[in-house]
């Protein structure tokens, strides 16, 4: 049994200290993920990879961390926390009294695979398409979010769904083309 398994049983049995040990445990990959979304980002970005690891810490409970199923419903979670601080971040920038208006602009979506390449304008546009896609089909959206804002290749993001490969293959061509069309329209 994995120490990470462990701590999420000990979390489960209400041992205080087990949320403090999880942190080490994962840092260096949550870093990794937050290292490859903002090495894209334009020059003189305020938001650091640190930052948003540790902004995704605390909205996942910090030191009071819930029960969670396992490792890939963990880095589900964290993935998307760390979308939701960059849409957050992305918002706060263009927001009117900071002299910014979004506009809805295209990209390529065949080159889907991490936030960080994007501009805000770019992120606000797919993040919009995203919550549509989402209400349309939870899966695929799911599956969008691992691969784009968590960096999962298509095998790692089919089992962390439960899913099998060809299945993800199918859903990542279909959701690809989904957005595609909501953001060019």
């Amino acid at each position: 049994m994995s120490d990470f398994t462990v701590i999420l049983e000990q979390i489960e049995h209400g041992e205080s200290q087990a949320a403090s040990r999880l942190l080490p445990l994962v840092y260096e990959e949550l870093r990794r993920l937050a290292a490859q979304k903002m090495a894209a980002e334009h020059p003189g970005q305020t938001l650091q990879a640190t930052a948003l690891v540790h902004e995704a810490w605390l909205r996942l409970g910090g030191d009071q961390q819930i029960e969670w199923r396992n490792r890939a419903h963990f880095f589900a979670a964290a993935a998307e926390a760390m979308r939701r601080i960059l849409i957050d971040n992305a918002r706060r920038k263009g927001a009117l009294r900071h002299g910014g208006q979004a506009e809805r602009v295209d990209f390529e979506l065949d080159s889907l695979e991490m936030a960080a390449g994007m501009d805000d304008e770019q992120l606000l546009a797919l993040h919009e398409a995203l919550d549509c896609l989402e209400a349309h089909d939870v899966l695929k959206a799911e599956l969008v979010k691992l691969r784009f804002f968590a960096g999962l290749t298509l095998v790692e993001a089919a089992k962390a769904l439960g899913i099998s490969e060809p299945t993800a293959k199918r859903y990542w061509a279909y959701a690809r083309a989904w957005l595609y069309r909501e953001m060019t329209r």
